[in-house]
């Protein structure tokens, strides 16, 4: 059997890199210190960039790598690293094609964001790119951790806290579950994300960019840099840790304005239309700009609250995303454009002199004094609705800054040489974006680098298993190929060697075998895996609606789903898209909005524990 990897991360990167490990015939063993996989990949909202795929081959548009790369090199400005940009742009359109072919997804629209010179940015018919994508590969990588538990296992609420190593070399991760400390051992692929939610005050942003740390964030409070941290414990090399992107169109939540977690408007809503109005309801910034040069006119204007207004044609066209906002409360929905004008506290002639001046821009793009050059879903008019509105604040979204590595994903000590047996990919290596990121790089940056850091960890364990390797890497590799976390100890009277079994349901066991093990005796010498235990089963009841509607709080929150009464509270704080997604809901009938994000069978492999009866008819 193929000998472990251990992956840390269960986002887009992670996942990415332990589908490419299975493929190269490696063993995975991934480690999320949340309760479920996707972090903040499930959250973008936008599309994954790539140049030369199948679906811009299908609509006729003239993309290049060349092209791309030029818009990336420009994007990232003096910071610009030719050998990482070369890989992302290179292989975006293998990772675009490869999410389609291996993962059946459809990402046939083709749309284009800020500073792309050409419509690179794919997404599919309806929900979120970031979680059709990510939950795709979470869902068929648990396929296979259950039918061949021998080749991939998967442990959650396991949050790693250092990397081990022997020399100068990375030989596994201890890591934190079900209340021990335990070990693994193997090469290490980090994909632990970004920090952009490290508030600490001792934390990264403290350190680099304390100016920004009252902003709000986009992110989950699990991006606080572990990874980051763990690595320059080690000697690893940090770099562009100031380099932190904040994003203009965090939406905000007209209940909850002062929350600091923000969800964000997608980049997509401005790429096919939509318009950015002050609170004098004027223009102030071209729409499509990078978005740093679009937060920065929204300080200098200074004029909130703004809005980020679509019209009709271009709520059609991305009508699942609008949907979807109104749904939660963030998004407002005016068939006029009277009744908006009235919403923003403007006369009707304002609005429709605002819409008039846009319409000769587009007509002739020289005259706009933002410079805009792209156009997409114009007809602007006071009956061209309906609109679909939302206030908009910049907010931290994403780090350039990280770990450095080199094109193969390895990560790189002070002296910037290779440290062995360490790779990282994702939010967590810098250099990759330079000084901004276009929109549609982050989940390209997610597969691409995943994908190369799999490749390259499954090559050194190759190299490695055939030259040999210290008796606590073989037997951590053992250890993964019977589907456990091992730790090894040997005894120094005896000189025995003692294993520690940690099991994916947090069982444990122990044996011990003396003087130097082979494999054969090693398999010989492990325990029987301990029986699961199966969840308490809830009687089931039948509640009316009336009954439901009582329990609408976040301390007592019921929903229904598709006729299934279901008792939220003590899973609020597991929900991967926040507690608020749920209390919106508190005592009401939540199926419409659930099924618009998930998809059939997610209720009852994930949260069937929480079912308690069904719905009285």
């Amino acid at each position: 059997m193929a000998p472990q990897v251990i992956v840390v991360g269960g986002g887009l990167s992670g996942l990415s890199a332990a589908h490419t490990l299975v493929e190269r015939g490696a063993n995975v063993l991934v480690l999320d210190k949340n309760p479920f996989f996707g972090g903040n990949s499930t959250k973008a909202t936008s599309g994954i960039n790539g140049a030369g795929t199948k679906a811009q081959a299908a609509l006729g548009i003239k993309d290049s790598v060349k092209a791309f790369f030029d818009d990336t090199k420009k994007s990232a400005r003096d910071l610009a690293r030719d050998d990482l940009i070369e890989v992302l742009t290179g292989r975006s359109g293998d990772a675009v094609n490869w999410l389609t072919d291996k993962f059946g997804l459809d990402l046939s629209k083709v749309s284009r964001l800020g500073g792309h010179s050409f419509e690179r940015t794919h997404r599919g018919g309806a929900q979120f790119p970031g979680m059709t994508i990510t939950y795709a590969q979470m869902e068929a990588l648990e396929e296979i951790a259950e039918k061949q538990p021998e080749r991939v296992q998967i442990l959650k609420k396991a949050a790693a806290t250092k990397l081990i190593k022997e020399g100068d070399t990375v030989v596994g991760v201890e890591y934190t579950h079900d209340g021990g400390s335990h070990k693994a051992y193997g090469p290490v692929v980090l994909a632990t994300g970004g920090y952009a939610a490290d508030f600490d005050k001792k934390g990264l942003l403290q350190k680099y960019r304390p100016e920004l740390v009252h902003l709000p964030t986009t992110n989950g409070d699990h991006c606080t840099g572990d990874g980051q941290k763990m690595v320059i414990d080690i000697g690893g090399n940090g770099i562009d840790l100031e380099k932190v992107q904040v994003h203009p169109t965090g939406l905000v939540d007209p209940q909850e304005p002062d929350a600091k977690v923000k969800f964000l408007a997608a980049e997509a809503l401005r790429g096919v239309g939509g318009l950015l109005l002050d609170a004098e309801g004027n223009r102030f910034a071209d729409e499509l700009g990078h978005r740093d040069y679009v937060t920065q006119r929204m300080w200098d204007n200074d004029k909130f609250p703004v809005r980020l207004i679509l019209n009709g044609q271009a709520t059609k066209e991305i009508e699942w995303h609008c949907k979807h906002y109104c749904g939660r409360g963030l998004m407002k929905r005016f068939e006029t454009g009277e009744e908006l004008a009235k919403e923003m506290g403007l006369p009707a002639s304002k609005l429709e002199q605002v819409f008039a001046d846009y319409t000769k821009v587009v007509k002739d793009p020289k005259t706009d004094p933002f410079g805009k050059k792209f156009f997409s879903n114009t007809d602007w008019s006071l009956k061209s609705g309906p609109f679909n509105v939302a206030l908009m604040t910049p907010v931290l979204h994403y780090t350039m800054g990280g770990i450095e590595t080199n094109p193969h994903a390895q990560v790189l000590d002070t002296a910037r040489k290779p440290i062995p047996g360490l790779f990282a990919s994702g939010e967590i290596v810098g250099g990759v974006h330079g000084a901004n990121r276009l929109g549609g790089s982050s989940l390209l940056g997610c597969v691409v680098f995943g994908r190369v850091a799999g490749d390259s960890a499954a090559s050194y364990l190759l190299q490695n298993v055939s030259s040999g390797q210290t008796a606590a890497s073989r037997l951590g590799q053992v250890g993964g190929h019977l589907g456990m976390a091992t730790t090894i100890r040997i005894d120094p009277e005896t000189q025995k060697v003692h294993l520690e079994f940690s099991w994916a349901d947090g069982g444990s066991s122990s044996s011990s075998s003396g003087g130097q093990v082979r494999t054969d005796e090693t398999k010989a010498a492990v325990p029987a895996k301990p029986a699961k235990e199966e969840p308490e089963k809830i009687e089931q009841k039948e509640y009316t609606m009336e009954e439901v509607a009582k329990h609408n709080t976040e301390g007592d929150c019921w929903v229904v789903l598709d006729g299934k009464v279901l008792n939220a509270t003590p899973f609020l704080a597991d929900h991967p898209g926040g507690k608020r997604a749920i209390v919106l809901y508190a005592g009401k009938d939540a199926t419409e909005e659930f099924e618009m994000v998930h998809s059939p069978g997610t209720l009852e492999k994930y949260a069937s524990h929480i079912i308690i009866g069904t719905v009285k008819k």
